[in-house]
């Protein structure tokens, strides 16, 4: 009887598996993962919104450290899923008072960040990183790169770059992971503290605590926008 199988059949198997690790394991593959996962995260944050459950649909019967805990990994959630941060704080200093209420929005940011940064990381910085040729990347790049600390400790003390932007930025370039850790959970406490206690005392908004809070909100969205000014010039190949 004759052989009909190909014989060349049992050296396929092997070859298919490693072309479809590789592809896996491809830098675009990756990065489509990340598209999807952050794709899904925000159409939970449309549908579902999230913030209004920390804000209105906290159990009662959640007290104390427990009640922090959870709240800053709820935080985190919803902050890499694109919840704004201002809402969050806002939520925090109503739920829990001026003190816990900080130290749960800067554990959420701290999470939110960190899990923001390694997913950029893991399935972003290999495909994209090519891509960064035009002049105000490559200038941002150097400076997240070479001045990792510094550069996110203003990007957080002065809050003119969006959360999400600045986590993803940051895990593109070569900032190490701990530099900007650091630099987030040191450089977010004036602004959090701000909205936290604004947040405590939105039932009394003529109090002294409300207005200086409100006003601290203000002079750094004005600060952030003349840094950002200043900064153009400092561009590499901008004219003067």
């Amino acid at each position: 009887m004759l052989d009909t199988v190909p014989r060349s059949a049992p050296d396929q198997g092997p070859a298919v598996v490693v072309r479809r690790s590789r592809m896996l394991l491809s830098p675009w593959f990756r990065f489509a993962v990340l598209i999807a996962v952050l794709g899904a995260a925000a159409t939970v944050v449309l549908l579902y919104e999230p913030q209004r459950l920390l804000a209105d649909g906290w159990p009662e019967q959640l007290r104390g450290g427990t009640a922090v805990v959870l709240f800053a990994v709820a935080y985190g959630l919803c902050a890499t899923a694109f919840v704004p941060r201002p809402l969050l704080n806002l939520a925090a200093g109503a739920l829990f008072g001026s003190a816990f209420g900080l130290a749960a929005a800067l554990g959420g940011t701290v999470l939110a960040a960190g899990a923001s940064f390694a997913l950029g990381r893991l399935l972003g910085q290999d495909a994209l990183r090519p891509l960064l040729r035009g002049r105000w990347l490559k200038a941002a790049d150097g400076q997240l790169s070479g001045h990792g600390f510094r550069s996110m400790l203003a990007i957080r003390l002065f809050p003119g770059v969006p959360f999400a932007v600045a986590n993803y930025c940051a895990a593109v370039s070569r900032m190490r992971a701990s530099s900007f850790l650091l630099a987030t959970a040191v450089g977010s406490v004036p602004n959090t503290a701000a909205y936290v206690i604004a947040g405590s005392r939105a039932t009394s908004p003529t109090s002294p605590a409300f207005l200086l809070a409100t006003g601290f909100i203000v002079v750094t969205a004005v600060g952030a926008g003349v840094l950002a000014w200043r900064e153009r010039h400092r561009l590499p190949g901008r004219r003067p």
